[in-house]
């Protein structure tokens, strides 16, 4: 992204007085806006103008990296011709876009429901403006630098090798990924970089013996549910873990009373803690992987 291009935001919401007064509360010199009002009004959008019969669900052949003009969407759920949540995973599935979730629907089982489908954030109505200006503003810096740092190109240098990955899949599914690490099964020969107990990837440095995590210079405190859920990952990073698996690592002999919301908000805090929304990644009804 040229220095001097400005980044967009393409807000779907069907009130029209509330979408207007988004795009003048968003837009700044930094930023321009565009609103819609329709599903059918947005995939038009933002592919770019092209024929209508083009269906986001039909992913690329390189999976989620379709280029499209807008940086960020602001996704309403109520929308007059279907379901936001369903056009997130349609979005997720083809493009690589940060999506927050705008809407009424506040009950924990929403909210959950849409972090599980994918959403980089989700914002209830009524909203603070000055919180939502803010999230959205942290949602474009973590684009930016992406795309600056190219991080986004990083997933094939994090996937192990078949091999590797095959062993260290059938280790998590008989014991546990530390099991695996013991065992030799994940090395330090690949893309992490091992140094006296460190795990380096990218702008991540990870010491797990010492509790120490760091994204570039700043230190970031995780909790113990977080460590582990991190640790997994990691361990086993280009595999998609289940939902189950990670309960049952994480809190083991008390998964079977673990209510699953308590995972899909470890994953939420773990994410936003790390600034992870590109390299932890919701695989839609199995579970999460490590980019």
């Amino acid at each position: 992204m040229g220095a001097d291009k400005k980044q967009r935001i393409l807000i779907v919401e069907d009130d029209r007085p509330l979408a207007g007064g988004l795009c003048r509360a968003l837009q700044n010199e930094k930023t321009v806006t565009v609103s819609c009002h329709t599903l059918r009004e947005a995939e038009k959008l933002l592919v770019g103008g092209e024929s209508v019969s083009v269906a986001l669900n039909q992913t690329t052949a390189s999976g989620a990296n379709a280029r499209t003009e807008f940086d960020l969407v602001v996704l309403d759920v109520n929308l007059p011709d279907g379901n936001g949540l369903d056009f997130l995973q349609q979005i997720k599935a083809k493009y690589d876009i940060c999506v927050i979730m705008l809407t009424a629907n506040d009950m924990e089982t929403d909210i959950v429901a849409g972090l599980e489908a994918g959403a980089d954030d989700y914002i209830t109505k009524p909203f603070s403006l000055a919180v939502l200006r803010a999230r959205v503003a942290t949602q474009l810096r973590r684009v930016k630098q992406s795309r600056q740092t190219g991080s986004m190109a990083l997933d094939t240098e994090s996937r192990p090798g078949i091999g590797a990955g095959y062993m260290a899949a059938h280790s998590v599914e008989n014991g546990t990924a530390a099991d695996a690490m013991a065992q030799g099964v994940i090395s330090g020969a690949d893309a992490f970089s091992h140094e006296e107990g460190w795990i380096t990837d990218g702008d991540y440095r990870f010491h797990f013996a010492k509790m120490l995590f760091y994204r570039w210079e700043e230190q970031i405190e995780l909790s113990k549910g977080e460590q582990k859920l991190l640790r997994l990952l990691i361990e086993n990073r280009g595999i998609t873990l289940t939902r189950d698996r990670l309960l049952e690592c994480i809190w083991s002999v008390d998964a079977a009373f673990v209510d699953e919301n308590t995972l899909s908000v470890t994953v939420k805090r773990l994410r936003d803690k790390l600034g992870a929304q590109e390299r932890i990644k919701t695989v839609y009804g199995i579970g999460y992987r490590w980019e």
